[in-house]
């Protein structure tokens, strides 16, 4: 277990973790069980069945409340299914604000699931605090924000979202997963939940689906999600909690090394004649780099460019990449590039000359070169 007080570092490989008291084993067993014995009273010795609680499930989510400074954690199959499950946790008729440049499947949840449970959403630009606070109604209840968002790296002042939820009686939520716990903790500036999904940073290998949420204090708002995360069952199994938190052991160096990459590169992108934008929060061109600076301990290994010539010429850039791989998804070791539009399909607002970049850790002057011959 980790020291109380322990830095950040030291609680990604300690946090969680124990001696197996049984075998002395320092990784920790998998525990597959789902059914456990009880006394002969018939009360339980500890754990009941797999789909309340798992000694895996348990150490993961202990690790995620120490990186993230919160009081409770709950793990899920996907980002997708703890997103749900949030909203699962609101009343008809009850009013969410969203971020309009938010990952598509959260847009897609809200727009063709939730609304036919009498949600009411809108969504808007929450970098535009204005915006923001002319969204609010007397329902309102939830105000969700993806900082910095996906694909277009927006960022979002956390503490003054928080502030226009807390007023309005609303809780406010942070997708957190371009930034990581290394780079941001959403819980300091005052959101009432983080979220993550955990096949990105956290798990870091491209190995493992998975959801994470992270509550800033005990009460009704962690209580309903653990109810949630129990009785709907969208669980994380335990081989996985086992790899993400395995992944979280190297998630501190992976991410900033992955972070130095990505500002290189992006940098390197900005004085190319073929390239239109770049969107890093890193780059002091971008409109919020001091707010990025002011609320970020880094800034991340996610970035944009969008390449002169429009939808045919990027795809083009795609398709002649040979150390990137073309593929979706991000946080893994290695660089990944991918013509956002046509992942998001029909229904996408990003511009169709925009290329995503997952900053991988393979060195950024191979990342350069493979970028420089492919938009030549």
């Amino acid at each position: 277990m980790s020291a109380k007080h322990s830095r950040f570092e030291t609680e990604c490989v300690h946090a969680g973790r124990r001696i197996d008291p049984a075998t002395g084993a320092v990784a920790p067993p998998i525990h597959l069980s789902t059914t456990f014995e009880r006394k002969p009273d018939y009360s339980p010795e500890g754990y009941i069945y797999g789909r309340s609680a798992n000694p895996n499930r348990e150490q993961l989510e202990t690790c995620l409340m120490a990186l993230e400074g919160g009081a409770a954690a709950m793990a899920f199959a996907s980002g997708s299914a703890a997103a749900s499950t949030v909203f699962q946790a609101l009343k008809p008729d009850d009013h969410v604000i969203c971020s309009r440049d938010a990952y598509h499947n959260i847009l897609r949840i809200l727009r063709e699931v939730m609304t036919a449970w009498s949600l009411k959403v809108s969504f808007v630009d929450a970098s535009d605090l204005d915006e923001v606070r002319s969204a609010v109604t007397a329902q309102t209840r939830l105000i969700w924000v993806e900082s910095p968002s996906n694909p277009l790296l927006k960022i979002t002042d956390l503490a003054a979202v928080a502030d226009i939820a807390h007023q309005a009686g609303a809780w406010a939520v942070c997708d957190s997963t371009f930034a990581s716990p290394v780079l941001q903790r959403p819980l300091a500036f005052g959101m009432d939940l983080v979220m993550h999904s955990a096949t990105k940073y956290l798990g870091g290998h491209s190995d493992v689906v998975g959801g994470v949420l992270v509550a800033r204090e005990l009460g009704p708002l962690a209580e309903r999600l653990r109810y949630l995360q129990g009785t709907g069952g969208a669980i994380l199994s335990p081989f996985d909690c086992w790899l993400v938190l395995r992944g979280t052991a190297t998630l501190d160096v992976r991410v900033r090394a992955q972070s130095e990459n990505a500002l290189k590169i992006a940098r390197w992108l900005e004085q190319h004649r073929v390239v239109e934008k770049v969107l890093h929060p890193g780059l002091e061109s971008h409109p919020q780099h001091a707010l990025a600076k002011r609320q970020m301990s880094g800034f991340g290994a996610m970035l944009s460019f969008c390449v002169r010539g429009g939808e045919t010429a990027a795809k083009q850039v795609a398709g002649k990449v040979k150390l990137f791989t073309r593929a979706t998804s991000l946080g893994g070791v290695e660089s990944l590039i991918e013509h956002r539009a046509s992942v998001e399909g029909p229904e996408s607002l990003t511009p169709k000359n925009l290329l995503r970049v997952s900053a991988g850790l393979e060195h950024p002057d191979d990342l350069i070169a493979d970028l420089e011959q492919a938009l030549a």
